[in-house]
């Protein structure tokens, strides 16, 4: 997962600050509410997934063929306990492959493992977050440094899982936001696609997250960006009289094979993205 940094896009000013908190008596009531029971639903998810891969990954090795479903029912649940509506339109990706998104927050962790089993790509610097980097251990993410000389070790790295039948998930925007619109995808993480050893069976499945601000609510209520602290928006989202929804939109996955570049795959990616982003929000 990307943190919120400041980001230079000429439609979007990112130092913008966050919306005010207003919590109330009845916010905190249902921070307690929602918040003791979410912490017991992941920590208690967390145990069982740990203990569950003291078996697994000696039987296994790399493959999860049990421990992915632990991590899925953690995220469905969540939704529930917070109130969130969860909706999702459009086919999985059967073939072996990578899936990229863009990126709101914090919650797109949870909505996009609800609906998919998937193992993030991340920046080596989250494995040492408190809470979150010990979540993203557990659960199988791969973490990268940016380093071009490691770049064909983590093609390797890319290759052992993806022929395991792990969907690699990335966030090409490079950071969170607003949640308004899709920032321009970097290319750098798609060249890894194109190499000898992945290209001829490697696809991409581009996911659209969209999320609806709860009624009487700003637009950006779930957005997660520049300087932004996590607790926070963890309290603003907990203590929320009216929730919002979630929406993911799954469009048809992109053979690597069949574009010329890593340019025009990441276009492509981000067209799809952005397109039904937009209609998505519209719509509402």
């Amino acid at each position: 997962m990307a943190e919120p940094k400041q980001v230079n896009d000429p439609l979007w000013n990112s130092e913008d600050a966050p919306d005010p908190i207003e919590l109330g008596i009845l916010g905190w009531l249902l921070v307690i509410l929602r918040g003791v029971p979410l912490a017991l639903l992941v920590f208690g998810g967390l145990i069982v997934l740990l203990t569950i891969r003291l078996v697994e990954l000696p039987l296994f090795g790399v493959k999860r063929p049990i421990t992915p479903f632990v991590t899925q029912f953690v995220c469905r649940n969540a939704f529930r306990i917070l109130g969130i509506g969860f909706q999702s339109s459009g086919e999985l990706m059967r073939e072996r492959g990578a899936v990229v998104a863009n990126h709101t927050s914090w919650l797109d962790i949870f909505a996009l493992n609800a609906r998919k089993r998937v193992y993030f790509v991340s920046k080596a610097e989250v494995a040492k977050w408190p809470v979150i980097g010990w979540l993203a251990r557990a659960t199988g993410t791969v973490f990268i440094e940016r380093d071009r000389k490691k770049a064909r070790e983590q093609t390797q790295i890319f290759e052992e899982r993806l022929k395991a039948g792990h969907k690699l998930l990335f966030f090409p925007e490079g950071t969170s936001t607003d949640g308004l619109r899709v920032l321009p995808f970097k290319t750098t993480l798609f060249a890894a696609f194109f190499s000898d050893e992945l290209r001829d069976f490697m696809f991409v499945q581009p996911v659209s997250v969209v999320f609806h601000a709860p009624i009487g609510q700003p637009d950006r209520f779930y957005g997660w960006w520049g300087d932004m602290d996590f607790g926070p928006h963890l309290l603003k989202t907990l203590g929320a009289r009216r929730q919002g929804t979630v929406e993911l939109i799954y469009h048809s996955p992109a053979r690597v094979c069949d574009f010329e570049n890593r340019k025009a795959l990441a276009a492509h990616c981000e067209e799809a993205v952005r397109h039904a982003h937009s209609l998505a929000r519209l719509e509402k």
